[in-house]
């Protein structure tokens, strides 16, 4: 008898080994223990206005914002890419001295509130500074520029850029520029310009990643051509699941991929799911924009009153928003054309982006708990969360070591 108690002892250590190899971890632990990133958010909007306080909790509903430090907290969101965004303006080289001159204020905003609240949040220039900010128990900062308009027709403006802590350009928004056609407006270009060539290979020799969301298929395609460094589309969604010339289609998605690129998946409701029919809220916003100059060349008290008016509408003719549930439909779709090593999470933030159940920072683990709902592993979870996109972040950089690399022995 006392034999047999030895082999009925290992096996129950065994299968006891078994069972915890296989923990079942709760969207929470998987939340709270991986590595997260939101690559696009236009918070630095908000920086530029005298009464708001990135270190205050503030209400979604009443003042429209989606991000702050204690709501990132909530959220268990680590890394956050704060774009300095500009819109479109006219090609003048006055016009190209002026908004440069507006993206480095927006710059020494984002580098003001770092050294405001240095004690709960950091500068993020790599994935290394991520991990150890984290490690810190402080939020990362990280920069992007959204639209390559204030880079004007001087390509040093990128490493300019990159030395105030920028990581990644958003070559158009909107409209096309001096670089691209964007997906939003006519045939400029057919794709990059001569100077949009110049930029793409600029960028990869800096070691800044190129976002190609926002530009138009023929603008995209060009950058996959040119590129030798992965790209990144910070905040966009799949074509075939919202037909929306924002999104990308799923060749371009197989392009991306053979790119080893990253697509981050953008919350913003239109893009998501396509918005129903909502005539009165149409004619209200066109009337807006009208008054408006559409948002360009508006001073502060302009924009102030223009916001107001834009937000009324939401009493008046209020939106059906999209759900969490639909937007995991994009990532279900992407992952079944290119894999689970080229998605992520990109929201938009305080630049549209919103679900019904995701309406701010603090609603992130919603979209953790579809993602368990539906049977991603905690480690495909993590990949979604920051793994993919900091490994493209890495693989741009090692680019541009190799071309300094081979550049000093000519």
């Amino acid at each position: 008898m006392k034999r047999l108690l030895i082999p009925v002892f290992i096996i129950t250590i065994l299968s006891a080994c078994q069972i915890h190899n296989k923990k079942q971890y709760s969207a929470i632990e998987i939340h709270e223990e991986a590595l997260t990133i939101d690559s696009h958010t236009d918070t630095p909007l908000r920086f530029t206005r005298s009464n708001f306080m990135f270190a205050n909790r503030h209400d979604p509903e009443k003042d429209r914002s989606r991000v702050d430090i204690p709501r990132m907290k909530e959220g268990g969101l680590d890394g956050i890419f704060l774009a300095a965004f500009t819109s479109q303006g006219e090609r003048t080289e006055d016009a190209y001295t002026k908004v440069f001159n507006y993206a480095s204020r927006i710059l020494d905003s984002i580098h003001s509130n770092v050294n405001r609240y240095e004690e709960q949040i950091g500068l993020a220039t790599s994935p290394d500074d991520l991990i150890r900010l984290e490690k810190q128990d402080k939020k990362a900062l990280f920069i992007g520029v959204e639209n390559g308009y204030p880079l004007g027709e001087n390509l040093s403006n990128i490493k300019y850029f990159y030395d105030r802590g920028a990581r990644y350009i958003t070559l158009c928004h909107t409209r096309n520029n001096q670089i691209c056609d964007s997906s939003t407006d006519t045939t400029e270009h057919n794709g990059l310009s001569v100077f949009g060539e110049s930029v793409v290979r600029e960028m990869n020799k800096t070691g800044m990643m190129i976002d190609v969301s926002h530009i138009s298929d023929s603008s995209f395609y060009d950058v996959i051509r040119l590129s030798k460094a992965p790209v990144i589309a910070s905040h966009s969604c799949a074509r075939a699941i919202c037909d929306h010339p924002r999104n990308l289609n799923d060749h371009m998605l197989k392009a991306l991929a053979e790119n080893g690129g990253v697509i981050q998946l953008c919350i913003l409701s239109s893009y998501v799911k396509k918005p129903e029919p909502n005539p009165i809220r149409d004619s209200l916003q066109q009337t807006v924009r009208d008054k408006f100059r559409g948002f360009r060349d508006l001073n502060d008290e302009e924009m102030k009153q223009a916001r107001k008016e834009w937000y009324a509408i939401d009493s008046i003719a209020p939106r059906k928003l999209a759900t969490v549930s639909d937007a995991i439909d994009h990532i279900d779709h992407i992952v079944e054309v290119i894999g689970i090593d080229h998605i992520g999470i990109g929201t938009d933030f305080d630049g549209g982006g919103e679900l019904e159940d995701c309406r701010d920072v603090s609603d992130l683990p919603n979209i953790t708990k579809e993602l368990v709902k539906r049977g991603y592993t905690k480690e495909e979870i993590n990949k979604i969360w920051g793994e993919n996109f900091m490994r493209v972040m890495r693989e741009v950089e090692a680019e541009s070591l190799k071309q300094l690399e081979v550049s000093s022995r000519h």
